[in-house]
């Protein structure tokens, strides 16, 4: 090999070969058995950044892993390229608002756009050496995953499962657009509570609210019935301030009486509370919040203004009128659109549904199905589903996405529904396949989209092409493994499980795997949104190599956080040096390395294949629940310190100098530095893919039937533990020499008169046959050995 490792040249050459040689092509389960994947279809919504390297990275180890285990890996790559993240990306790229150019128009622009970034995305992961079969690629917004999310909505309709209804639901007024629950995120912010009178027949019921713009809209005053102090208000009228009108004073168990003044004001609607006692009670709506974040016209002194501009002018006049009694500074918790930051408000709206209210044990059950790594995070989508309120609101008012397959009948409003060997169709575009039942024949078409999770949450059924003609079905379902990151638990991995659940009865994959966050500093996370990335992956791979990366990716606990500085790259360029150099030595000493039947082993290099046997098994274990960073530590144990630091020393005067130790010794040791480096550039070959295939072809392709080291397979025996226990002895002996050098300020070379080894007595034949090895690493001139 060359003296030294080129990983720009290298990297680019092994990736070329991989694809010539269709080394990663998936092979429809004809021979071996089939592992499926269901990876995340990255969001185009922006650039990638190091976070996503980190998590899709630690999953693709996996692939890699089951592939050497002896599967036939079914791992796709999609994009997800629909909704409202991607019309975002575009509206920033192209300086527009989508509701100001045509649909069709926009919807164009959306697909232009899109393509750049897919591309983008895809030769990023190609330059990281990701083992996907690309001939499996979709995109969340292409025919067939329209048609099959389409199909999806269609089939729960018919089963009542898809329903729609007029409700108070989220809504962004920034995205103009009803948002899941799912959705959500939320801040703390400052805000101040205001002490009011409500004028009853007796005295003032005091008040306290952070949104006196909604005063217009309050249609009653709750009490809890077990406060006595104001039991004698139940069933009284009191005056709204500023606008005199009278709303009854009611009692519900559902008050908090420590909190502002223990009475609370219901308007329609401030928060999640007001909604379930406007159902709850049978309360009057009255309007108060436009669609784009205003107040309705109607509203007197404040109509027309946006919602924080009429909190000041209401604050304003209440304040001229002597009706803040007293005001609060406070810090509260809001509810705000995990897209964009706004601020959520709860409007009414008709919109589209799938139950999931009804189905909530059944999706709790399905956590009890699945094996979660790690475990801990199955907790955190059963507390989700325990605290779910509302069904699902799946239709988004918005213009790039999946449309909705139906029309409504001009004359009654009734549903007409597109057939399913019609599919995909967009109702504003294409005509409804039958008059209504009703006998007219003029249709409105709907005009929202799917909400992106809608399409995404069908992923198993797009890899699967599951209804369509040539379906996988049979072959990846349920899919073997499903990799994502925690916070998107509560939506890509519970709706998923719904849709699974639902469409085919069963749960959509075996296993699913949560990997963490990558920080930009303590508590906040890099994001495409933060543009708090320290450098492009590209610039990264560039200048370090994408092995450099990928073996940094693989450092940390799954579902753990971690932080990334490009400074920690340096710890995994010294790994490929030592490996390179590792491998060169050893290539060196194997020129005439004959592979035939294994000579008579000496101790020594039994020792380091049983060790190498242990760490495949080992690591083995440990990615079977993937753990692809606690598998690394172990593998780099065994390659830093027991073959770096010990085996070769050991091994090397018998490789040089066979006149001084014998052919045959010289022939065990070549058998076993060729089996011990081949076993660890085979545990490596998941972690850095590229350096370990460029040693591969350069030396051990010419003795293994398999053209790529990726092809290979781990092979474990069982586990022979008095070597182990020998070879832990014999580097202690060896390592207390080097301390004593040490310590003594002489060199490693300094010939010792006489060293003593104590060991149990089993041992003692061990080390007869091991003092010429001893001799040559730790100059010992004579050596005693004791039990």
């Amino acid at each position: 090999m060359d003296k030294k490792y080129d990983f720009r040249t290298a990297e680019k050459e092994m990736q070329q070969f991989w694809e010539r040689e269709e080394v990663y092509a998936y092979q429809n389960g004809r021979e071996r058995k089939v592992f499926s994947i269901d990876t995340p279809p990255p969001t185009v919504s922006g650039s990638l950044h190091i976070g996503h390297v980190f998590s899709y990275t630690q999953a693709e180890m996996i692939a890699r892993f089951k592939r050497m285990q002896g599967f036939d890996v079914f791992y796709p790559f999609g994009f997800d390229d629909n909704g409202l993240p991607t019309e975002r990306l575009v509206e920033r790229v192209q300086g527009i608002r989508a509701g100001e150019l045509p649909r069709s128009s926009f919807a164009q622009g959306c697909m232009d756009t899109v393509k750049g970034y897919e591309e983008e995305f895809k030769a990023l992961w190609k330059s990281l050496g990701f083992s996907v079969d690309w001939s499996l690629e979709y995109q969340t917004i292409s025919k067939k995953a329209q048609r099959i999310s389409q199909r999806s909505f269609l089939k729960l309709a018919k089963e009542n499962k898809a329903y729609m209804k007029e409700s108070p639901v989220f809504w962004c007024t920034e995205c103009r657009t009803s948002v899941a629950q799912a959705e959500l995120d939320t801040k703390d912010t400052d805000s101040v509570f205001y002490y009011l009178p409500f004028q009853t027949e007796k005295e003032p019921l005091m008040i306290a609210t952070t949104r006196p713009e909604l005063l217009y809209g309050c249609v009653c005053i709750f009490v809890n019935p077990k406060d006595n102090r104001y039991r004698d208000f139940v069933g009284l009228t009191a005056k709204v301030p500023l606008y005199g009108f009278e709303i009854p004073v009611l009692e519900d168990e559902g008050v908090v009486m420590d909190k502002g003044t223990g009475a609370v004001m219901c308007a329609t609607f401030g928060d999640t509370a007001d909604v379930e006692w406007f159902h709850k009670h049978k309360l009057l709506y009255k309007k108060v919040i436009t669609e784009e974040g205003r107040i309705h016209k109607e509203v007197p002194f404040l109509g027309g203004l946006k919602v924080k501009q009429a909190r000041s002018e209401i604050v304003r006049r209440l304040t001229e009128e002597g009706l803040i009694l007293k005001s609060e500074a406070i810090t509260h918790t809001v509810a705000i659109h995990e897209r964009c930051g706004t601020e959520i408000e709860i409007l009414p709206s008709l919109q589209w549904y799938i139950d999931i209210m009804s189905q909530k044990e059944r999706f709790l059950q399905a956590a009890d199905e699945i094996n979660w790594y790690p475990e801990y995070m199955k907790k955190r989508y059963q507390l989700w589903v325990e605290n779910l309120k509302w069904d699902w609101c799946i239709s988004r008012q918005r213009y790039f996405g999946v449309p909705f397959p139906l029309w409504y009948c001009k004359e009654c409003g009734k549903p007409i529904y597109a057939r399913e060997e019609e599919l995909p169709v967009n109702p504003l575009e294409d005509k409804p396949p039958h008059p209504c039942s009703c006998g007219c024949r003029e249709a409105v078409p709907e005009a929202a989209v799917f909400d992106t999770w809608a399409t995404s949450s069908v992923t198993p059924l797009i890899n699967a092409g599951y209804w369509e003609a040539g379906s996988k079905e049979k072959e990846i379902l349920p899919m073997g493994m499903r990799s994502q990151a925690h916070e998107i638990i509560r939506t890509w991995a519970f709706y998923t499980i719904v849709k699974s659940i639902y469409h085919t009865g069963q749960i959509p994959w075996k296993d699913i795997m949560i990997s963490g966050f990558v920080l930009a500093k303590p508590g906040e996370k890099i994001s495409k949104s933060k543009n708090n990335a320290s450098a492009s992956p590209s610039r990264l791979i560039e200048n370090h190599s994408a092995d450099a990366i990928r073996y940094w990716a693989a450092n940390a606990k799954l579902g753990t956080d971690t932080f990334f500085e490009e400074e920690e790259l340096k710890v995994s360029k010294r790994f490929i040096t030592k490996l390179y150099n590792a491998s060169n030595f050893a290539i060196l000493h194997l020129a005439d390395y004959k592979a035939s039947e294994a000579p008579k082993l000496l101790p020594a290099d039994r020792w380091i294949l049983a060790r190498v046997n242990e760490a495949t098994v080992n690591a083995k274990r440990l990615l079977e629940q993937y753990e692809t960073g606690q598998a690394r530590h172990v593998i780099d144990e065994l390659f830093w310190r027991d073959f770096c630091d010990y085996y070769i020393e050991i091994v090397k005067e018998r490789l040089y100098q066979p006149e001084k130790h014998g052919e045959e010794e010289r022939r065990s040791g070549q058998y076993a530095l060729y089996h011990s480096l081949y076993g660890i550039l085979q545990l490596y070959a998941i972690y850095t893919p590229h350096i370990t295939e460029y040693i591969y072809q350069q030396f051990f392709s010419r003795y293994e039937r398999e053209r790529s080291i990726h092809l290979t397979q781990w092979e474990t025996k069982e586990e022979d533990q008095n070597m182990l226990e020998f070879g832990q002895h014999l580097m202690a002996v060896i390592g207390g020499v080097r301390k004593d050098k040490a310590e003594r300020h002489v060199s490693m070379k300094e010939e010792l008169p006489e060293l003593v080894i104590t060991c149990p007595a089993w041992m003692v034949r061990l080390y007869q046959q091991t003092e010429g090895d001893i001799k040559a690493c730790t100059g010992a001139q004579r050596i005693m050995i004791r039990s």
